[in-house]
Parts: C-alpha cells; sequence; structure tokens
C-alpha cells in the first residue's frame, strides 16, 4: 500500500482498535491456528486493564513537563522480560536500582524526575532475520517469551497465542508489587538514599561519588530540620511509577485496549506508555495506524536510518493537534555518529513547532560483538552518547527531556567498562541475558552519578527556564 492511499484511508474511515488489520505490517508472527489466536485474543479483551486512563492522562502531564525541562525522564528495565525471571526479587531489584537513581538524578537535574520502567509488558522484540540457523539447522526466530520460546527446538519457535495469556497475567502481578512498593514506604527516600551510600562505599570511585552523596545527605537533613518527614508530606515515602513497552505484537495491544468512562476516548491498557521501534515506524503501516487512535503517550524510536520526511509524515499522523506529552522522540544513534546525525532532526522539529519530548536511548546504538562473537556495550560509549545527545539538543536550542536505560538489578556481566572496569574477559561470569546486554545494578547506578553531574555543571533547571 502506498503512502498517498494508506493517509488518504485514514481519512476516509474513522479509527478503531481493529482498523490496524487493514493495513501492511511488519514484525508480527504468522500463527499456524487463527482460530485460537481469536480465542486467546476475545479473552484477554474480557479481562481487566492492567493500567488505567487516570494514570495515562498523569504521565502525559509529566512528560509534557520534562518537554519544557521542568521534569527529567528516567526510563529504564530490561531489554526483554523472560517469563522464567518473574519472582518478586528480580522485581523488587530492578526497581530498586531506578529508584536509587531518580533519587541521583533528581538532586543533578533539581526537578522532578519521571520513572517509568521498562517493565509488565516488554515481551515481544522484533528481529533483523525471520529465521535463525544453528549447526546447519534452521528454525523460527526467537520473538520475545509472548510469541515463542528461547529454546532452539521446532517446537519452541511456534508462535503460541496462549503465551499472551501468560504474559498478561505475569504483567499484573508485576504491576501488583510494583504498586505495593510504589505506595507502602519501600520507596522512602531517606531509606532509598542509604542504598546510594552503601554503593559509594564499594565503589572504586568512591571519593567522587562521595561529594554528590553529601550533598545530597545533607538536603535531606534540612528537609527533616524543616519538619517535612514521611508522616507530613507524601512524596517523602511513595512515588508515581509508570510502566512502558514497544507495542509490537499488535493482537495483543488490541485486546487490551478500552474505551475510558469519564472521557469517551481509547486508551492501550496494557502499559502507560508505548513506543514505535525503529523498525515498524513505517508511516504507512499498521503499528502507526493503531497508535494513532489510542491516547496515550507514544514514543518514536530515532535511529540512523530515519528520516525527516517521515518523522514530520509520524508526527502528523500520530500527534495532528500537537499536543504537549502526547510525542517522545527517542534517539538512538551511536556515540559516534550522534553529533552528527541529530542536529537536522532537532531543527526540523523547531522549524515546525512540534511540541516533542526528546530522550536518549544510548544503548542500541552502541552494540558490539567481542572477538568470541558476544554481543556487548561499553560503559564509555554509552555515556559518551549522553553526553553527545545533551550537548546536541543544547546547542540546536532545545531541550534534552531525559535517558532511556537497558539495565537489570542483578550483578550481571553484560557490558564491558565501568568503575569496576569489566573486559571482554569478564562477560562470561555472569552473562545472562538472552537478548541484549544489560547495564549491572552497579553501572546503572554509576551512570545515574555520572549523568547528575553533567546535569549539574549545565545547571539544568535555571538553563531551561
Amino acid at each position: 500500500m502506498s503512502d498517498v492511499s494508506s493517509n488518504a484511508q485514514r481519512k476516509q474511515f474513522s479509527w478503531k482498535p481493529d482498523s490496524w488489520r487493514t493495513f501492511p505490517i511488519k514484525h508480527v508472527p504468522e500463527y499456524p491456528n487463527p482460530a485460537e489466536l481469536l480465542t486467546i485474543e476475545n479473552k484477554l479483551h474480557t479481562y481487566p486493564p492492567l493500567v488505567f486512563a487516570g494514570e495515562i492522562r498523569r504521565l502525559k502531564a509529566q512528560l509534557a513537563a520534562a518537554a519544557k525541562g521542568e521534569a527529567f525522564v528516567l526510563q529504564g528495565g530490561p531489554c526483554a522480560e523472560n517469563f522464567e525471571e518473574f519472582t518478586a526479587d528480580i522485581i523488587r531489584d530492578v526497581f530498586r536500582i531506578l529508584l536509587q537513581m531518580a533519587i541521583v538524578l533528581t538532586y543533578g537535574a533539581k526537578v522532578p524526575v519521571v520513572k517509568i520502567g521498562r517493565i509488565a509488558g516488554q515481551f515481544a522484540k522484533p528481529r533483523s532475520s525471520p529465521t535463525e540457523t544453528l549447526q546447519g539447522k534452521e528454525l523460527l526466530s526467537y520473538r520475545g517469551e509472548i510469541i515463542n520460546g528461547t529454546e532452539f527446538s521446532e517446537i519452541s519457535r511456534v508462535p503460541d497465542p496462549k503465551r499472551m495469556e501468560t504474559a498478561y497475567f505475569q504483567a499484573a502481578g508485576t504491576l501488583n508489587l510494583i504498586r505495593a512498593f510504589a505506595t507502602g514506604g519501600y520507596a522512602n527516600l531517606h531509606e532509598v538514599h542509604r542504598w546510594n551510600l552503601d554503593f559509594v562505599e564499594r565503589s572504586p570511585l568512591a571519593e567522587r561519588y562521595g561529594v554528590l552523596s553529601e550533598k545530597i545527605d545533607d538536603t535531606l537533613a534540612f528537609m527533616r530540620a524543616c519538619g517535612l518527614n514521611s508522616q507530613n508530606t507524601p512524596q517523602i515515602h511513595e512515588t508515581d511509577f509508570y510502566t512502558s513497552h514497544e507495542a509490537l505484537l499488535l493482537p495483543y495491544e488490541q485486546a487490551l485496549t478500552r474505551i475510558d468512562s469519564t472521557s469517551g476516548e481509547w486508551y492501550g491498557c496494557s502499559a502507560h506508555f508505548l513506543w514505535i521501534g525503529d523498525r515498524t515506524r513505517q508511516p504507512e503501516g499498521a503499528h502507526v495506524e493503531f497508535l494513532r487512535g489510542i491516547k496515550n503517550p507514544i514514543g518514536i524510536k530515532v535511529g540512523p536510518s530515519a528520516n525527516t520526511d517521515d518523522l514530520m509524515k509520524l508526527l502528523d499522523i500520530l500527534n495532528p493537534t500537537n499536543e504537549a506529552g502526547r510525542i517522545s522522540l527517542i534517539t538512538r544513534m551511536g556515540a559516534s555518529k550522534i553529533r552528527d546525525l541529530l542536529p537536522p532532526f532537532v531543527h526540523a522539529i523547531n522549524q515546525s513547532g512540534n511540541v516533542v519530548t526528546w530522550l536518549c536511548d544510548p544503548m542500541h546504538g552502541n552494540t558490539i560483538s567481542t572477538r568470541n562473537g558476544v554481543k556487548t556495550r561499553s560503559f564509555d560509549s554509552i555515556l559518551t552518547e549522553v553526553i553527545g545527545f545533551f550537548d546536541t539538543i543544547s546547542s540546536c536550542d532545545a531541550i534534552p527531556g531525559g535517558i532511556h536505560i537497558e539495565m537489570t538489578g542483578a550483578d550481571v556481566t553484560e557490558c564491558i567498562g565501568g568503575a569496576h572496569d569489566l573486559t571482554e574477559a569478564d562477560l562470561a561470569e555472569r552473562y545472562q541475558t538472552f537478548c541484549d546486554p544489560r547495564l549491572n545494578a552497579e553501572q546503572s547506578l554509576e551512570m545515574a552519578f555520572l549523568v547528575a553531574e553533567e546535569l549539574t555543571k549545565r545547571n539544568f533547571a535555571q538553563s531551561n527556564k
């Protein structure tokens, strides 16, 4: 279908949750039993929503604030969730590290930090090839737990619609635990800061990070002296926390789309924030068609293959009223390319008058392979891209709104570098990802301290007034 005809089709017919089915689609599996797929979709449609319209509207307002420099976004979590890693400890550890990072970034940015987890739904993954070959045997590629299994066998790799129901219940359990953590005292600022003090003591760069940590400690002590405590100030012991994932598997997304009873508008209720990936952002495609009709805030990945013409078309389709907080542009250029490739996009957005929230994904553009063929990422490259993002966005008279990190709360060895100077030889110790390499807990916190230093040096809050 041509771009002209697809846009004409959008104007001719009003949006419906299933209107995406008449548009060309990529990276969605072919299920061998369509009847079974339909049965699962219908069942999911009867289940309660995972998130609620009021929560989604609150996040959109906070993202609008980040677009003006009045907030800073921290989006983080695993590359993809694994059914076998559905434990309270794993969920808690990801949540905990994001809280620790957020406190440090709040101090550096001097504005509220919007916390969004890549969690409770990040089960589907696009693949560069529909098949993969191992020891001369070719099978369907692994597409994420919500579609098929990691085991390299014919049975495991057949797309199974029942996995969508498993994903739903795991997402529901994850959200239940996160909500309890977020409002039940686990997010207490003083407790989270104590965890950061423990991290600083263990770090080889303890002296450098200790200065910032002591300043945060002084600030919290001043708040206590002013009578601000967890009993009279809810913000000290509870926090807002949102979920996100790539809106890739559209049958699942459609099944969890609901009409809000107060506004009469459609919301995607699988997560608060949904994004469209580098491989599925075709203006004429089904994924764009689905996302244009729901009122969630939407992210658009902008990689080296993107162009400004298509980006302008996407903004026209996905945000025709130019609503603040609706669109976040998530750049993923690579450390060596961001300063050259990003400026044309920022200038085009500035000239168009579109309101967007600029986020930096410094992970995907910096994946490399070791001599042994193991995928990894360099801590230094990740930090270099973040700094390049800040420099480029600011020099183009725009506002850097936040960062998007693939990380875990576990002590894995998947990315090289950092204060403990992990090398390629260390990767084999605890290389546990079944998808892309993640920053471990200490590398994630180290990244937060270094980004906070950058934000402090740039006087983030003042420079964005």
